[in-house]
């Protein structure tokens, strides 16, 4: 019998229509975007199924619709009988992971998801801050390099350890630019600026974090009925306390993906469930652990897909 782990995509995954084949065919799945749009005060299902696109990349509007289109899918994959003993979410998707644990309602992750977008958002002045994509350095490598441009340009900082050889760095625009030719002076195959609105996972977000604090402390946790593996840490949260302080820190920290995903393989899982729009997670899982079965669900051909790998593993 499969031992499987559903992951939530986070920021990046996101485009106009999805879900919306998914909406159409299960009720359960378009109650949830009818959720959104109460909770929301506002005709958000439009945005997502037909809105225009540098609309819905605003990312006080792409956190919400990502979290609403993967909970969507995950009530259809319930319907189907489809469960998983862990969960998992990059960075925003940690939300939705702490939703299929029944962690914090739908209602609640919705609104607090908005409020972390706008609050990134304002965080950092336009054009003050970005990102990078380096590929083919070893962290200890780069550890060295963003302390090295940090002192000689600005701050900047890991930001996303996604898989072997492709880590993201995040912090001031001057700092990410030194860091970029130190990478490649280093040896790393690439260092690609990456199109953000903000430097998303470094210190520059604490004033984010703060904002985060105050909307988390209103907010009454429950202890997750799956094993949620937060960013931050790679090991499971399993209080209020711990699920709070993990996701006020993974707004100005590092998301340990690799870390989380090699966590998981020693849990003994060996199937992993991408709930949610593209498949950037089963690719990064594949670089990590060839051996796991990979199965994103984003519409009907990837569910019924799903489906089927999945009962002829539990013949």
């Amino acid at each position: 019998m499969s031992k499987i782990a559903l992951l939530f995509p986070g920021q990046g995954s996101q485009k106009v229509g999805m879900g919306q084949e998914l909406a159409n065919e299960y009720s359960v799945c378009a109650d949830v975007f009818k959720a959104a749009d109460k909770a929301l005060a506002a005709d958000f299902t439009s945005l997502i199924f037909t809105g225009d696109d540098e609309e819905l990349k605003k990312t006080e509007n792409t956190q919400p619709a990502l979290l609403t289109t993967s909970i969507a899918i995950w009530k259809v994959l319930q319907e189907h009988d489809i469960h998983g003993e862990f969960a998992a979410g990059h960075s925003l998707g940690e939300y939705s992971a702490l939703v299929a644990s029944g962690a914090m309602t739908f209602e609640d992750a919705v609104v607090s998801v908005r409020k972390r977008g706008q609050f990134m958002e304002e965080a950092v002045p336009k054009g003050k801050g970005t990102m990078a994509a380096i590929l083919g350095l070893d962290r200890e490598i780069l550890m060295e390099v963003t302390t090295q441009a940090t002192q000689e340009a600005g701050p900047v900082q890991p930001a996303n350890f996604n898989c072997p050889g492709q880590i993201v760095i995040s912090g001031s625009v001057e700092g990410v630019e030194r860091a970029i030719e130190l990478a490649k002076e280093k040896g790393a195959k690439r260092a690609l600026p990456l199109s953000v609105s903000g430097p998303f996972h470094s210190d520059l977000m604490k004033p984010a974090a703060d904002k985060m604090k105050v909307i988390l402390d209103n907010i009454a946790f429950e202890v997750p009925q799956l094993k949620v593996i937060a960013n931050v840490s790679a090991e499971a949260v399993d209080s209020a306390t711990a699920i709070k302080d993990a996701l006020v820190q993974q707004i100005y920290s590092p998301v340990l993906w690799e870390d989380t995903i090699n966590k998981l393989v020693e849990e003994g899982v060996d199937t992993f469930i991408e709930v949610g729009p593209g498949k950037v997670l089963s690719g990064l899982v594949k670089k990590v652990s060839r051996r796991a079965t990979v199965l994103p669900v984003f519409d009907i051909e990837t569910l019924n897909k799903a489906i089927s790998t999945l009962k002829m593993e539990g013949e």
